[in-house]
């Protein structure tokens, strides 16, 4: 079996990375070593992370759902826990979906639910140009992906028509963003963290037109902290969506959905 040139460092990496603070230092000891084609390369990789770059920045690439999407610095970078509302959105799609992924970032999310399912269209927008320069790439052919705040972006002729709203939106109360780790607070763009006073503003907006672009009984769904969730749900209702809260206590992860009346 052949081995790596640089495999003979992987204790010194984990080292390196541990006096960083890295809490999962063999794990992504060994992800560097493979990203890395030269002693020299590993070197600067190692010394990226340990100056508090995410990991995924470093590599370029996240897991989420069991593929990898590009990641470009500055994008943000897709969380485990999401995983659970793109499960859940994928067990709402009805076959050949028109899905729409608000604040797409990397896009991971749209990609992952079109390929849970039988999408026949995807869209995805994010106001951030790395983000649509970088979800761009990871949609490729499966899709659109525009650039603009929110639903300015997206064809008129996606009105009424949209089965899967997915809006992974900024919902960290700004009082708190200081509070985050530096790794997303320093590299993460702020845009895609603060979602205002009380963390809800942007899901506010959201809700406010998702009846306009929703077909009848499709679905938006949002992430929320547990403290936000009673007055995330007042949010979906008065905007005349019918709320759902769906928990994962394994990803510690907060859904909401709001699905729009059925016509009759």
């Amino acid at each position: 079996m052949s081995v790596h040139p640089i495999s003979t460092t992987l204790s010194t990496t984990v080292l390196a990375l541990r006096r960083a603070g890295c809490v999962f230092a063999e794990d992504e000891a060994v992800l560097l070593h493979e990203a890395a084609a030269s002693p020299d390369e590993l070197s600067a990789l190692v010394e990226r992370r340990a100056a508090g770059l995410p990991l995924e920045h470093v590599l370029g690439w996240a897991e989420f759902r069991g593929r990898r999407f590009a990641v470009d610095t500055d994008v943000f970078v897709p969380r485990r826990r999401t995983e659970f509302l793109v499960a859940r959105a994928a067990a709402l799609a009805p076959r050949r979906a028109v899905v729409v992924d608000l604040c797409c970032g990397s896009g991971a999310l749209g990609v992952a639910l079109a390929a849970a399912s039988d999408t026949a269209e995807l869209h995805a927008c994010d106001v951030e140009p790395a983000a649509v320069r970088c979800a761009r790439r990871n949609v490729g052919d499966l899709g659109e992906v525009y650039e603009g705040d929110l639903f300015e972006p997206l064809p008129a002729r996606l009105r009424g028509r949209v089965d899967v709203l997915l809006a992974n939106v900024p919902y960290v109360p700004t009082a708190d963003v200081e509070l985050l780790p530096a790794e997303a607070r320093v590299h993460e763009p702020r845009v895609a963290l603060d979602g205002g006073g009380d963390g809800l503003d942007v899901v506010r907006r959201v809700a406010a037109e998702a009846p306009e672009w929703l077909a009848p009984g499709g679905s938006l769904l949002v992430e929320a902290g547990e403290r936000q969730r009673d007055t995330a749900v007042e949010v979906l209702r008065a905007a005349g969506l019918t709320p759902r809260v769906l928990v994962s206590e394994e990803l510690y992860a907060t859904v909401l959905v709001g699905t729009a009346l059925r016509i009759t």
